[in-house]
């Protein structure tokens, strides 16, 4: 076994649904769970006064960047769920000593809240409820999914999954993303495309890219100009993915007949952004990963790991160089 000190104190940050504390047994662990969004300041206020040696990141809710890593020399161990996490430096971790492990995580939870969200669009669910309850009824007509061309931008596990419950409506898919083959847009029942056709023969396009240098800002206003006059864009990856500028301005010019956004930067979205007011819009505030069992998924893989350290054993799922030592 490893010689390790125990930990003293865990936070829990950015729980901002209070739902960390009923998904796993934390029992005997010194955790504290915080509910509300703190900057880079208070965070690392707040980790200093409870002398916290460990932290738990929910997602992307927290950067954690170098710059923090550097403040906070009395952290030992930073836990994300899930595997992945674009705003945690992995690298600056090793550098100051603290070790970092994911959890595991569910797909399935982000592909149901695509095609909720898609079903949504299409068939103008929000706004024909809202008529029924302001004493109207149905008015105009929604975009039928059998037949119609669902365009697919990325093929990862979300994507494939996406792909899959369009083929059971009977739908065209069409994919691309920029390192894509034909054998995975063929195993997913997809034809590949060129990026300007994916957008060109869209009724509803769906993103499901990572984000990086290359992707950020990859829908702009000319992907939206070769849209169909009136398809509809989904977008439950990453929000700079879209240029919101031109987001708007192809919704506001009825170019789009409507987008459903449940990723955003900043998180949690300010009152006054301008998406908030952009037409034919269903916003969702981040919900493509939040159910019940993929919280589950996360806390006990949270749980296990600080139990690790605190039994000094290997821990799971390490992601940097400094978790496996």
């Amino acid at each position: 076994m490893m010689r390790r000190d125990p930990l003293r104190r865990i936070l829990v940050l950015d729980d901002f649904g209070a739902a960390a504390p009923g998904a796993a047994d934390w029992s005997g662990l010194p955790v504290a769970f915080l509910h509300d969004k703190l900057d880079a300041a208070q965070l690392v206020a707040r980790i200093t006064a409870e002398a916290a040696d460990a932290v738990v990141l929910i997602r992307e809710r927290s950067a954690f960047p170098a710059d923090l890593a550097r403040r906070l020399p009395g952290l030992r161990l930073v836990v994300t769920t899930g595997m992945r996490n674009r705003v945690l430096d992995l690298g600056a971790c090793d550098a100051a000593g603290i070790a970092v492990c994911g959890t595991p995580s569910l797909a399935s939870p982000t592909v149901e809240l695509t095609w909720g969200l898609i079903l949504a669009l299409a068939r103008g669910i929000p706004e024909q409820e809202r008529r029924l309850r302001q004493g109207g009824w149905q008015q105009g007509a929604g975009l039928g999914l059998e037949g119609a061309t669902l365009s697919v931008a990325g093929l990862g596990r979300i994507g494939a999954g996406v792909a899959a419950i369009g083929r059971a409506f009977g739908m065209r898919l069409l994919a691309w993303s920029p390192n894509m083959t034909e054998a995975t847009a063929a195993a997913a029942g997809a034809e590949l495309v060129g990026k300007a056709e994916l957008f060109r023969q869209a009724d509803i396009l769906t993103l499901h890219l990572g984000l990086g240098p290359a992707t950020r800002g990859i829908v702009g206003a000319a992907e939206l100009g070769l849209m169909r006059p009136g398809a509809l864009l989904v977008n439950t990856a990453r929000g700079p993915l879209v240029d919101q500028a031109a987001l708007i301005a192809a919704l506001r010019s009825g170019q789009l007949g409507g987008a459903a956004i449940d990723t955003h930067e900043p998180e949690p979205l300010p009152p006054g952004d301008p998406i908030l007011q952009a037409p034919n819009t269903l916003l969702t505030p981040h919900l493509g990963y939040v159910t019940r069992q993929n919280f589950q998924q996360y806390f006990n893989g949270v749980v296990a790991c600080l139990r690790a350290w605190n039994a000094g054993a290997a821990l799971p799922l390490p992601l940097n160089d400094a978790a496996r030592a």
